[in-house]
């Protein structure tokens, strides 16, 4: 009697312990789902902010199309990678943020447009949904690094392999994504 009251015992603890890893692991598993959202909400703004900066700048520089043109199509790629995976995403926005650092560098060339409050209310919200995306990007993969360490040890590893937990791929600029583009009249 002693030794199936022990058993069951034994049995109760491995089933406690199977169900709390897993609910741990899904716990992560949606933390990481969660950051991302967040990266989609940011990015979503930044889009809708593009072009109304796009039509501002036109205003003073008409001349410079092929920076214009750069900027929308760059803008169109990301909204068209937004359903790719980290990566790709992460690509497409590197790509986004070299057009909007070349964008910005052309509006400096043109004093009447820094001082127009609407090229200035653009730029600052702009700055600060690019400091949104950053937190949101940095949450994310902090998220994804915790999920990533969680279904790789011992003993959470077990749990992974048998419910098709997965790593999930960090959300990585580019190598000089943050140089200042250099631009000469």
């Amino acid at each position: 009697m002693a030794a199936v009251i022990i058993i069951l015992i034994i049995v109760v603890l491995v089933v406690v312990f199977f169900v709390v890893a897993f609910n741990r692991a899904v716990q992560y598993r949606n933390r990481v789902d969660s950051a991302w959202s967040q990266i989609g909400v940011q990015l979503t703004r930044r889009h809708d902010l593009i072009p109304n900066l796009v039509e501002t700048v036109k205003g003073y520089a008409a001349h410079e199309a092929s920076t214009f043109e750069a900027v929308t199509q760059a803008r169109a790629n990301a909204i068209g990678a937004q359903q790719a995976g980290p990566a790709q995403q992460a690509q497409a926005e590197n790509v986004l943020t070299g057009a909007l650092k070349s964008l910005f560098a052309v509006a400096e060339a043109y004093p009447d447009l820094k001082a127009n409050q609407n090229f200035l209310n653009l730029q600052e919200e702009l700055t600060s949904t690019e400091d949104r995306i950053s937190y949101a990007r940095q949450f994310y993969n902090d998220s994804v690094q915790k999920y990533n360490t969680k279904i790789q040890t011992f003993p959470t590893v077990l749990i992974a392999g048998m419910f098709g937990f997965k790593q999930r791929e960090f959300f990585e600029a580019e190598q000089g994504a943050a140089d200042v583009p250099r631009v000469q009249f």
